[in-house]
């Protein structure tokens, strides 16, 4: 490990909250997945255990309610709402009335001020009612006040691509494309990323007016646009579909830990920029996940799945990271 990787995993460690006897259920994370469809049940449940095994206290799954039953069916742990909608799952009066993605997305919007970070995109799937609401919630999270942070990955960064108005300057954004996104990214707001790119990632944040952004691939690149760093943590050589939900999922406690981190709900020294722990939040997840796919490949080999990173969560965590309250299980 480099000194700037272990440097900035020192960081990562300050904005975990220690368990504390005065804390009380919800306050170290309240994390809602948006997605899941009737095609795609796995990813918002890869996305929302990994949130629950990283260490937020509440993990939701707001999904269509084909899906709901599904999702239930994986695990008790969660807690799925089935309060996303899509046309097949509007009655006939709404289809004929054609209601707005406000009123559609009503009862998501309800559940905001009790959220700390939105997770959406995984399984979301392309269904044009449920986009329609899927844009509702991103524009109405941006505008809440405070703004509430978001993780963007899969149909909701095809959202982006197609409207990248709708979260430009949301500075408590993080945007995970693959290569393949990203290069869709760049080109809908015209940027020429044929060069370096690392310097192509800052420049997309850039001009999304400092919404953070992990470039994956063999290394990520991760910029804010103001600051940008590399992670080069050794993964597996298993691509399974589903691995980039347990970091979506990692990046949720993350950025809810970030929260309360900036909220000081315990002594945090010398507090650092908002800007400075949102790349500082974006480069856990994405250290988190490679450990999580090293150590899964190390045991599965050919035959890794999604759900053998989940079970890595938490160990990978210990590793890189380590526990910040006394008299729990140490770095491994």
């Amino acid at each position: 490990m480099s000194a700037a990787a272990r440097a900035m995993l020192g960081k990562v460690r300050k904005i975990v909250p220690p368990m504390l006897e005065k804390f009380h259920k919800g306050q170290l994370g309240r994390v809602a997945v948006i997605g899941g469809s009737a095609d795609y049940t796995g990813a918002p449940y890869f996305s929302a255990m990994a949130s629950a095994r990283l260490g937020c206290d509440l993990s939701y799954v707001f999904c269509e309610p084909s899906a709901a039953p599904t999702i239930k069916s994986y695990s008790p742990n969660l807690m799925v709402s089935p309060i996303l909608r899509s046309t097949v799952s509007i009655s006939q009066a709404q289809k004929e009335k054609e209601p707005s993605g406000e009123e559609l997305a009503q009862p998501i919007l309800d559940m905001l001020p009790r959220l700390h970070v939105l997770v959406i995109g995984p399984g979301l799937g392309r269904d044009i009612v449920t986009q329609k609401q899927v844009k509702a919630v991103i524009k109405a999270a941006k505008e809440h006040n405070p703004p509430i942070p978001m993780v963007l990955d899969a149909d909701a960064l095809w959202i982006v691509q197609t409207d990248p108005d709708l979260i430009k300057g949301h500075k408590e954004c993080i945007l995970t494309p693959n290569v393949v996104e990203f290069g869709r990214l760049a080109k809908s707001v015209g940027l020429d990323q044929s060069g370096d790119p690392e310097k192509a990632c800052l420049e997309l944040s850039k001009i999304l007016g400092g919404v953070c952004i992990i470039q994956k691939g063999p290394v990520d690149y991760i910029s804010q646009g103001v600051d940008t760093t590399v992670s080069e943590f050794e993964g597996g050589l298993k691509r399974a579909g589903g691995q980039g939900d347990t970091l979506t999922g990692s990046l949720g406690t993350l950025l809810a830990w970030r929260e309360v981190y900036h909220e000081k709900l315990w002594d945090i020294g010398e507090e650092m920029s908002r800007a400075e722990t949102l790349l500082i939040a974006a480069f856990g997840g994405s250290a988190i996940t490679r450990e999580c796919s090293r150590r899964a490949f190390a045991t599965k080999q050919r035959s890794l799945q999604a759900s053998d990173l989940t079970e890595q969560v938490h160990e990978s965590f210990l590793t890189l990271i380590g526990e910040t309250t006394p008299g729990l299980k140490q770095n491994l």
